[in-house]
This record gives C-alpha cells, structure tokens and sequence, in this order.
C-alpha cells in the first residue's frame, strides 16, 4: 500500500500476530512523522493507528473518544472529589479520632516510641 492510500484513509491489512493491530492501520514511525495530518484524520474518525519501530508495535494513535473508552485518564469531577473529601473529614471529626489524636500530641517520645515498635511488629 503507498502513502496515498494512506492519506486517503485506505487500511491495510496487518502482518503482525497482534489482535489488536489486525483491524488497525500500521504505519512506520517514519511515515507517521511524515504524514502526521492524515493519520491524525484516520484517527479522529473513529480507526486506530498502529506505529511501528523496526517491525514491531510501539504507539497507538487513537481519537479521544476512544481512549477514553478505554479507560484513559479523564478530568476529575470535581464535585465527586469534594464528596469524596467530606466523607473523609467527617470520618476524621468523631469524638474517637479526636480522643486519639489528642492522645498522639500528649504522648511522651517514649510511648511514641514503644507505640511505634508495636505497630511495626503488627504490620510484620
């Protein structure tokens, strides 16, 4: 297949063993540098795009659509962390944790330490 079939968004079938390159375009790192644009294009509607480096599968260009689809790194909500940190605070807020706490700064160095030694014993 040549570079125009490429650009016109032609695929061509996959050599390689892996299932995830069979109904992708492979191109190699070269002609990806080279004709960036209309990979991009490729991508963008919907098809994947398999580089190659000395015959072997080493990026996938991919729309954002489809990394997200696939579990991509998405903006945290912000209001979901919020909740998430409330829940937190509030768990931190119970007259326990704050008998604890105020238990922890009137330690002496050497309850610390001896309380110390336990936990790591606990933890192994």
């Amino acid at each position: 297949m040549s570079i125009l079939d490429i650009m016109v968004g032609m695929n061509r079938p996959s050599k390689s063993k892996h299932a995830a390159t069979a109904t992708a375009l492979t191109v190699t790192a070269t002609e990806a540098k080279t004709r960036f644009g209309p990979l991009l294009e490729t991508a963008i509607r919907g098809g994947a795009v398999v580089i190659t480096k000395h015959n072997a599968p080493k990026a996938v260009l991919l729309s954002i659509a489809e990394f997200e689809a696939l579990g991509g790194s998405r903006q945290p909500d912000l209001k979901m962390l919020s909740k998430e940190f409330d829940g937190l605070l509030a768990r931190l807020q119970t007259p326990a944790s704050r008998r604890a706490l105020k238990s922890a700064f009137d330690a002496t160095p050497k309850e610390l330490g001896r309380l110390a030694v336990a936990n790591q014993r606990r933890r192994g």
